[in-house]
C-alpha cells in the first residue's frame, strides 16, 4: 500500500521548500491536505510527482506543487481573508485554501469536477468553503468582494469582471501567457484599477474561458 503521508513529506521538502517557499503556513497546509483523493484512482501513483496532475480527459489538472505552493505565496493570504479559487477541478486547490483564509468560495464550471470537488471535500471535513458552479471567467460576484483570487490554471488574459470582484487592495494571482513563456503574476487592485507584476516564470494547464479575443481581419 502507497505511504501517501511519506510523499506528502517527499514533495514538500524536494518541491516546495526547495522552490523558496518559506511561509509555514503554507506547508502546514500542503503536509495535511491528501492531494492523492483529489486525482483519478488510476492516477494516484501520480498524485506528489512534480508535475500538472491531469483529472479529467478535458485537459484540467491540479497545478504543479512547487507553482500552486508559489502563487500561494504570492498572494500573502491572511486567516481572516475571503478567497475566490477559480477553476477549482476536484477541490485539493480549495481543500489547501480552507487551512489560509477565513472562507474559500470555490468556483468550477465543468458540472461533474464540482460534484466531486463536494463529496472529496465533505470527506476531508472542510468546513470553511462552499463549491459553486458557473463560468470561470465570470469569477462569483455574489460573494463578492475577495480579498484574494486565485486562478487554478493559465489565462491569456486576465478579464475586468474577475479584478472588479477584489476588494481595495485586494489581491489576483495567476499564470499568465500559455506554454514556457507563462509569468506568474500578482494583480493588485487600488481604487478603480489594479496593476500587474510578474513574480516568477510558470507554465500551466490553460484554463477554459481566458482566451485572447480573437482579431478581426478586414
Amino acid at each position: 500500500m502507497a505511504d501517501y503521508a511519506q510523499a506528502r513529506r517527499v514533495m514538500v521538502d524536494r518541491q516546495v521548500r526547495t522552490a523558496d517557499v518559506t511561509d509555514l503556513r503554507i506547508i502546514s497546509a500542503l503536509l495535511e491536505v491528501p492531494r492523492e483523493m483529489f486525482v483519478p484512482a488510476a492516477r494516484r501513483a501520480i498524485a506528489y510527482l512534480d508535475l500538472d496532475v491531469p483529472v479529467n480527459e478535458g485537459g484540467r489538472a491540479l497545478l504543479k506543487p512547487m507553482v500552486f505552493a508559489k502563487l500561494l505565496q504570492a498572494t500573502g493570504i491572511g486567516a481572516t481573508d475571503r478567497v475566490l479559487d477559480v477553476g477549482c477541478a476536484t477541490g485539493y486547490s480549495a481543500g489547501v485554501l480552507a487551512k489560509l483564509a477565513g472562507e474559500v468560495v470555490a468556483l468550477e464550471e465543468d458540472a461533474a469536477m464540482a460534484r466531486a470537488a463536494s463529496e472529496t471535500l465533505a470527506q476531508i471535513d472542510a468546513k470553511n468553503l462552499s463549491v459553486v458552479s458557473g463560468a470561470l471567467a465570470a469569477g462569483w460576484a455574489e460573494r463578492a468582494p475577495y480579498d484574494v483570487i486565485v486562478l487554478e490554471g493559465a489565462a491569456e488574459v486576465v478579464p475586468d469582471s474577475l479584478l472588479s470582484q477584489l476588494k481595495a487592495g485586494g489581491r489576483l494571482v495567476a499564470v499568465v501567457g500559455l506554454g514556457p513563456m507563462g509569468k506568474a503574476t500578482l494583480y493588485r487592485r487600488a481604487g478603480a484599477r489594479a496593476t500587474a507584476q510578474p513574480v516568477f516564470d510558470a507554465a500551466a494547464p490553460p484554463l477554459p474561458g481566458f482566451a485572447k479575443p480573437a482579431a478581426f481581419v478586414f
